[in-house]
């Protein structure tokens, strides 16, 4: 019954220098032909947060911050792992059906491009990772010991990442229109998640609030942003962290299933 899930895992632990290997070579030839280089990696996302703290914190807040937080630096907190869930997810999607007919020929798993993906977008993520605790530090930010679980989101987004984009690579390739209307989806939960406001303040009716928690995104951008602020621990809402984690296994496993089901015919859908 686990088969697949075990096979695909397997797979993934058995080549994992070969990931890291191609995940560095995706880096490098992503800007290969631009002038500035791999630097293109940080200026989009400083002018996406350029935009995004114009727009919501100066024209829509007035500059207000978020309880005793500026809102740039609570802002960053929800767009840095969005940084990374988004692309990981749209790229993950649609990274068997760009690559596949350049290693159907190979003595290949097919399952690995998904992940290499996944490993080339977290290198970026853990440097702005890295900048935005700086920021936390020199703004007085107080270091608490909920940081620790910051660890145990970033697993959680991997987890997460892998489930979907090996559940979405196998659709997408199959049925071309489900990578459109995957781009469409990832904007459209943006403003669905707590990224750029609130969903939990006292304007918005708390079914709604309940509603927004389905997304497993709202988990992982909350639980960075929790940790940070020291707001509390994973396993103080048990419900909310199991839902999350049985809503992961269950993709793993029919994203597995769905992927053995369909690997040997990729090539035929291209």
């Amino acid at each position: 019954m686990f088969k697949p899930v075990i096979e695909i895992l397997s797979e993934q632990f058995k080549h994992i220098n070969l990931i890291y290997r191609m995940s560095r070579f995706e880096v490098k030839g992503a800007y290969q032909n631009h002038y500035l280089g791999t630097l293109w990696q940080f200026l989009n996302p400083i002018i996406q947060i350029m935009i995004y703290w114009i727009v919501f914190g100066i024209g829509i807040r007035g500059g207000q911050p978020v309880g005793e937080i500026p809102y740039i630096l609570w802002l960053l907190m929800g767009l840095i792992p969005w940084f990374f869930i988004s692309p990981s997810m749209i790229q993950g999607s649609n990274s068997i059906h760009q690559k596949v007919s350049l290693v159907s020929k190979m003595n290949f798993p097919v399952s690995l491009l998904p992940t290499i993906k996944i490993v080339s977008n977290s290198i970026n993520f853990l440097v702005l990772m890295v900048i935005l605790i700086a920021l936390l530090l020199l703004s007085g930010v107080p270091v608490t010991i909920h940081w620790i679980q910051i660890f145990y989101y970033f697993i959680c987004t991997i987890i997460f990442i892998f489930a979907f984009s090996l559940f979405s690579s196998t659709i997408s390739t199959i049925i071309r229109d489900y990578q459109t209307f995957l781009s469409s989806m990832m904007r459209m939960l943006l403003y669905l998640s707590p990224i750029l406001w609130n969903p939990e303040s006292r304007n918005v009716p708390e079914i709604l609030s309940n509603i927004l928690k389905l997304n497993p995104i709202y988990y992982l951008i909350d639980g960075f942003r929790d940790s940070f602020l020291g707001e509390g621990w994973f396993f103080e809402d048990p419900t909310y962290t199991l839902y999350f984690w049985v809503f992961t296994l269950i993709l793993l496993f029919f994203g597995a299933k769905l992927h053995m089901r369909f690997r040997e015919n990729f090539v035929d859908y291209l």
